[in-house]
């Protein structure tokens, strides 16, 4: 019983090990842009830098200022401004799909799908 136990979590961590080595690698850091509905060849976004700061791509409106990652969560923060008014926020999203060139987020109902943007 004591060895069959021991296989089981072997294999547990065999995935888990496996699980972790194939996500090292990719990481959140970058400009990560979206078209803007009805504005051809605009694009907004964020751009998550090191140290855990972020700042806005072409948004006046919407101001990151960081940003933080907890396992599969994404977390957003910053400051929202409309009517004259400032309001401080902070958004949690999961990370649907992480890869070189290519960020989706979910957040209930919204998803927003993001592709890294290379040129200034």
């Amino acid at each position: 019983m004591k060895a069959k136990r021991s296989v089981c979590k072997a294999a547990a961590a065999a995935v888990l090990g496996f699980m972790l080595t194939a996500c090292a690698g990719k990481s959140l850091e970058g400009k990560w842009v979206e078209p803007i509905p009805g504005m051809e060849g605009q694009v907004q976004g964020v751009c998550l830098e090191k140290g855990g700061k972020a700042r806005s791509v072409n948004s006046a409106t919407l101001l990151y200022e960081k940003w933080e990652q907890k396992g599969d969560t994404l977390i957003l923060s910053g400051k929202s401004l409309g009517n004259g008014v400032i309001i401080d926020f902070s958004d949690s999203y999961v990370i649907e799909k992480l890869s070189d060139d290519e960020l989706v987020l979910k957040n209930e109902d919204l998803t927003i799908k993001y592709h890294k943007q290379t040129e200034e």
